[in-house]
């Protein structure tokens, strides 16, 4: 036998070689010092999810406060969409309640009384974007006009040629067709 093998042969279990290094903790339990305990993991995790459920529960709150706020806006405005043309009205209906109060009418003041009145319920419309149809000349189209006959005339066929009842549109929508009467074929 060699020294070597007596050295490693002689020394009591327990005891380490003064030649030899300490012998350090294998890379697996120094990895498991330095990781949480899995409990640790856990309740981290628990909380982080506690954390997230609670940032999802408010933003769902928020979202449904912000459709109710929604729906009440749009409630509002169905409500009150025409408080300012009813407003523009009552100066319309004030006039008329003036003329019919008046004691002594000659039909010269009544007639420019109901012409005055005439121009503030056009300025009314033009104010709110209601506009006035008449199409006479122009070619007929259903989604403006409502045709109530046919006569024979000089125009080219599927043209107005007579007005009954103006029209009405409001933004560019038809509020009510005109009705109007349209040119035969010649």
């Amino acid at each position: 036998m060699s020294n070597t093998d007596n050295t490693q042969n002689d020394t009591v279990p327990g005891e380490t070689l003064s030649a030899e290094a300490p012998v350090a903790d294998t890379p697996a339990q120094t990895d498991a010092a330095e990781q949480p305990s899995l409990e640790a993991q856990l309740q981290a995790a628990e909380q982080k999810a506690s954390e997230h459920h609670d940032a999802w529960l408010r933003a769902k709150a928020e979202v449904e406060n912000v459709r109710r706020r929604a729906q009440e806006d749009i409630s509002k405005a169905h409500k009150f969409a025409v408080e300012k043309f009813a407003g523009e009205l009552l100066a319309v209906k004030d006039s008329l309640e003036a003329a019919l109060a008046a004691q002594e009418q000659t039909v010269e003041n009544f007639r420019s009384g109901v012409e005055l009145t005439l121009k503030q319920l056009i300025a009314a419309f033009e104010k709110n974007a209601l506009v006035e149809v008449n199409p006479v000349g122009e070619k007929f189209d259903p989604h403006k006009h409502q045709a109530i006959g046919m006569v024979d005339a000089e125009q080219e066929a599927n043209t107005v040629v007579t007005v009954l009842q103006k029209g009405y549109t409001i933004a560019e929508r038809t509020l009510r067709p005109a009705l109007v009467m349209v040119a035969k074929g010649k």
